[in-house]
């Protein structure tokens, strides 16, 4: 029997006949509006086991200037689950999100793999994307060997036993040393009808992907010609001095903007400092 259709689609394709099994090729997403109405439509994009939550302070300040829509990407936040996880299909929904919105263009914004999101929509759909704002991430491969002991600790939870998000934080020491990391994955813990938890991100989709994420989204002739922003974090080993380079290959009227004291997250590291490089530099 086929796969149930999930909730939100809105274009199914048969991938193998052979298993009845399909696969959304668009989603419908749930984001958050962060205010003002009126002025330049934002579009802000979470990293990998995010939500719009991590956007919700700094949204409301970039909502001082633009118009701020905070999206849930496929298979994570309050977004449908699907079957297909890769930047295409995460550009895709993006597009028929601004389709059924009425937005021709907007300020696009994504940190991380976000960030990888928005860079292939823009060298694909340049026209849709006023300006572009990358935030801590490249277009180069990528492998990052704490991914790996994140993604074991989440497969490895007990949620059948477990009492509480605190208890989940102290079952991930042993694969998290960060407290900060651990505190984060357990925000993608929530309470099932039942009165258990499960995790509100497609976990095991996403611990199936990770290695396809974690590449490069963009092909060697993909490129953007318009205002490209890239702000990355002194302490975060995301954007080194040597790559540089193949971000202006790929966006040439981009400026770099290094946050020093910031980490992977400069848009929650150092709010203001980053919402003053967003407006400054739009």
């Amino acid at each position: 029997m086929a796969t149930p259709k999930q909730p939100g689609s809105v274009v199914f394709s048969v991938v193998s006949p052979d298993l009845r099994v399909l696969r959304a090729l668009v989603l419908k997403l749930s984001h958050v509006d962060l205010g003002g109405a009126g002025k330049p439509p934002m579009i802000v994009l979470h990293g990998m086991l995010g939500s719009s939550r991590n956007w919700q302070t700094t949204g409301r300040d970039l909502a001082e200037h633009f118009h701020v829509f905070a999206l849930d990407a496929r298979n994570h936040g309050k977004s449908p689950h699907a079957l297909e996880m890769n930047y295409r299909v995460l550009a895709d929904d993006i597009i028929a999100w601004m389709d059924v919105h009425g937005l021709l263009k907007a300020v696009l914004v994504g940190h991380s793999m976000g960030g990888k999101t928005a860079m292939l929509l823009a060298c694909r759909h340049p026209n849709r994307v006023e300006r572009l704002v990358v935030v801590d991430i490249a277009p180069k491969d990528y492998y990052w060997v704490a991914h790996r002991g994140e993604f074991a600790a989440m497969n490895e939870l007990d949620l059948a036993s477990l009492q509480s998000r605190q208890e989940a934080e102290m079952r991930f020491e042993a694969r998290v040393p960060s407290h900060g990391m651990r505190k984060f994955l357990a925000t993608n813990l929530e309470r099932a009808e039942t009165g258990g938890w499960r995790w509100a991100v497609n976990l095991p989709v996403l611990t199936e992907a990770l290695s396809a994420m974690e590449k490069n989204c963009l092909a060697p002739d993909d490129h953007y010609a318009g205002p490209a922003l890239f702000i990355t974090g002194g302490r975060s080993q995301y954007v080194q001095p040597g790559d540089h380079a193949v971000i202006r290959r790929h966006f040439p009227k981009a400026r770099i903007e290094v946050i020093a004291e910031s980490g992977h997250n400069p848009h929650m590291d150092q709010r203001e400092k980053f919402v003053g490089l967003v407006v400054g530099n739009l």
